[in-house]
């Protein structure tokens, strides 16, 4: 029972394994107004404490202003210890009136991210996940990242990430955030409702908007804004990049897209019972599927699928009793070359094969299968009747009689009277 458990255990360990990275979608979300607040890479309500050697740059938009997002802030307190050992590519406000003014707009900012609807519930722990565009908490209140969290903007570079926590923020050390398909920094934010701590090494994307404190390990770097309303910001050997954003153009990639209609048409005319949807069929383009392929069968007026200029291969997967055709602006074997503004069509014929005779001379039935029907056929049943024939011919002589044996005897007797005799004239 035990070596039992223990391969149990081990199957289940190695599908844990290979399963495959947990991907979210939520509602996408307009942007946070970041006011003031947006020229400032630190800003803290209490201190700021920077120990070793700390970066502090901006403009990493390529905004003309090299001084863009670079700022440190500090209101209502006025202590920034460790500020000779700190490089700071922005001005420094200290208890001033444009620290007071971008304060204020963090407080809105804040309100704003705290207030965010649809929300989209998830775990606590991000490591490991591939998260689109949205509103995202946790049921316990509280983020987490070991890994890597993967943030999938689809394409839209305007597209807006909120996480919001009603306590903590916690990276684990060498973590990281990986931004992909046109997602930024400058659309991420993180509410944390009391204080967000990052991991020695760690890397971090994107503004923390934190009610109480933030604090920055041994080597930490974040691409984003550190952004403390009641505490203060601790650092510690750390590089913190801000920048412009500005609103990104989206490029239109299919500015005159062709349209495909593959239509899936099955004929039973020998017995067959599959329908368009028992097809799975295939679009690809240098064979590789279309984000929206495979997909099953559908009957005129078909699939409709919005493509680029260029060349496509129309399939389906095998099916079992049926044969296969193309007709439409394909070739005979599916492929098609679409143009700008094109609008064609490719339909794929499969036909039920025709049911072979079975022949079983025991009496069973027969089973074929065409498509997935099973046809059955009672076969016929052949006796073989006995064939008698008589042959005739001579008789063999019946040895068994008393006359033979007393012929036998004698035949005996007299070839022993011989060999007496020859004997007795040799001695003579």
């Amino acid at each position: 029972m035990k070596k039992l458990n223990k391969k149990v255990l081990t199957i289940l360990l190695a599908v844990m394994i290979s399963a495959p990275i947990l991907k979210v979608e939520a509602q996408s979300q307009s942007t946070i107004k970041l006011g003031t607040t947006s020229t400032f890479a630190i800003l803290a309500g209490t201190t700021i404490t920077s120990t070793g050697t700390t970066i502090i740059n901006g403009s990493v938009g390529g905004n003309v202003d090299g001084n863009v997002g670079g700022d440190v802030g500090l209101y209502p307190g006025s202590d920034f210890t460790g500020q000779t050992n700190t490089t700071v590519s922005g001005e420094i406000h200290l208890a001033d009136t444009v620290a007071i003014k971008a304060k204020e707009d963090l407080v809105t900012a804040y309100n704003d991210a705290a207030a965010r609807t649809p929300v989209t519930r998830i775990s606590t722990e991000l490591g490991g996940t591939t998260l689109t565009p949205g509103t995202y908490d946790s049921a316990d209140g509280t983020f987490q990242i070991t890994g890597t969290l993967t943030l999938d903007a689809q394409g839209d570079p305007n597209g807006v990430f909120v996480f919001k926590t009603a306590a903590t923020l916690i990276t684990a050390s060498s973590s990281n955030i990986s931004l992909i398909n046109n997602a930024r920094f400058c659309r991420t934010f993180w509410k944390v409702g009391s204080s967000a701590t990052l991991g020695t090494n760690s890397h971090f994307v994107g503004h923390i908007l934190a009610l109480t404190s933030i604090t920055a390990e041994t080597g930490a770097t974040v691409q984003g804004q550190l952004l403390a309303r009641n505490g203060a910001v601790t650092l510690h050997s750390n590089t913190i990049t801000n920048g412009f954003c500005e609103t990104a153009t989206i490029p239109n990639p299919n500015p005159n897209p062709a349209i495909l209609h593959v239509i899936k048409h099955v004929i039973n005319d020998n017995g067959g019972t599959a329908v368009a949807t028992n097809f799975i069929l295939h679009v690809k383009t240098s064979s590789i599927d279309i984000a929206s392929s495979p997909a099953r069968g559908v009957e005129s007026p078909g699939t409709i699928y919005t493509l680029s200029a260029g060349a496509y291969t129309v399939s389906e997967d095998a099916f079992t009793g049926y044969t296969l055709s193309y007709s439409g602006d394909s070739d005979s074997s599916g492929n098609i070359i679409l143009a700008s503004g094109d609008n064609k069509t490719v339909t794929i014929t499969s036909n039920d094969i025709l049911v072979p005779a079975i022949v079983n001379n025991s009496g069973g039935v027969g089973q074929v299968s065409v498509g997935t029907t099973p046809i059955t056929q009672q076969t016929t049943t052949q006796t073989a009747t006995p064939i008698t024939k008589t042959v005739t011919g001579g008789q063999l002589p019946k040895t068994s009689t008393p006359f033979y044996k007393i012929l036998l005897v004698g035949t005996t007797l007299t070839l022993i009277g011989a060999i007496g005799w020859i004997s007795r004239k040799r001695y003579e």
